[in-house]
């Protein structure tokens, strides 16, 4: 990920967790967490047992998150710049009154001018492989797995009377893995109509054409389902079997090929050791070869695995 991307997932997330964004640049966030943020992200567990506790009302914490260190750095320092510059240039006036404040300052002591002095602000320089950045995937991840969404109709109807049937589908995107001791993966986006049964691919790009909101639009229903959840599921499952079968598998044989080739290898270096051993009755050289033949299919076996990454439940406009 660069920096615009890191930017605009790090926007994403505040708006979704309701947080208060009290500065923003194509640089930076400075904002106050939301309850639901501050828990996910500040590890404050004993405090947090104290507000459930006591039902307090809760102090979150402000953040100073970065998105592009460098460009940052470098308006800060520009800003830091140009007050100095501004500084220098003040008029004798100016002088004069420091002077004056310095003077009553060696009279009475330090007087400041804002007793409510500003709380320091804790700064996260954010990109791809920084810790906090991978709290806040996390807290993406777990909990943006299952949604619940409808589509936003284009234009509201004029008669109130109307009603527009919605159909509900079940949005699933699918990893697939080829893994040897080389190693590719797929995403496979399905979407199964819960009406019909009919299963598309692609489906991501088609939610990407429509506006979608947890809330139920005004003057829409939803059709009633035809098929299970679980039905749904493996209607994805049979689809995307039937679409692997047509690969082409020659990088399995490949693997297999470097996996015998390897333990022919250790074959060759322990067997030996293992005859010796035995007639010395030391079996630890025989369960070390063990060990080492099941790292090596670990290894170089080919598999195909496929899991779920996410899903959910979208009403689109539409008998389908």
């Amino acid at each position: 990920m660069n920096e615009k991307q890191v930017h605009k997932f790090v926007n994403r997330y505040l708006e979704a967790t309701e947080c208060s964004i009290l500065e923003k640049s194509p640089n930076h966030f400075t904002v106050k967490l939301s309850p639901h943020a501050d828990r996910e992200l500040t590890n404050r567990p004993y405090y947090w047992s104290f507000v459930d506790r006591v039902n307090a009302e809760p102090e979150t914490m402000t953040f100073l998150f970065v998105t592009d260190k460098n460009k940052y750095d470098a308006a800060e320092e520009a800003k830091i710049n140009d007050a100095a510059i501004k500084s220098a240039q003040a008029p004798a006036e100016n002088a004069q009154e420091a002077a004056a404040n310095a003077a009553l300052g060696r009279s009475l002591g330090f007087v400041h001018g804002n007793l409510a002095a500003p709380a320091r602000v804790p700064r996260e320089d954010l990109f791809f492989g920084a810790r906090k950045l991978d709290m806040l995937f996390d807290a993406a991840k777990a909990k943006g797995s299952y949604v619940y969404l409808f589509q936003e109709p284009d234009k509201r109807s004029t008669n109130p009377f109307s009603s527009t049937p919605y159909t509900a589908w079940l949005g699933v995107n699918m990893r697939v893995e080829f893994a040897c001791d080389r190693k590719r993966e797929e995403i496979h986006c399905f979407g199964v109509s819960l009406a019909t049964g009919q299963c598309v691919e692609l489906f991501y790009d088609r939610l990407l054409t429509h506006k979608l909101t947890p809330r139920l639009p005004a003057n829409i229903h939803i059709t009633k389902n035809g098929i299970s959840y679980n039905k749904a599921l493996s209607i994805v499952e049979q689809t995307l079997e039937r679409k692997l079968r047509a690969y082409d598998y020659s990088w399995a044989e490949s693997a297999s090929a470097r996996l015998e080739e390897e333990l022919e290898r250790i074959s060759g270096y322990y067997e030996p050791l293992v005859e010796h051993a035995l007639a010395d009755n030391k079996p630890a050289i025989q369960e070390q070869f063990a060990q080492r033949q099941s790292e090596i299919r670990w290894q170089y076996e080919p598999r195909v695995t496929a899991s779920a990454i996410n899903c959910g439940i979208f009403h689109l406009e539409g008998i389908d």
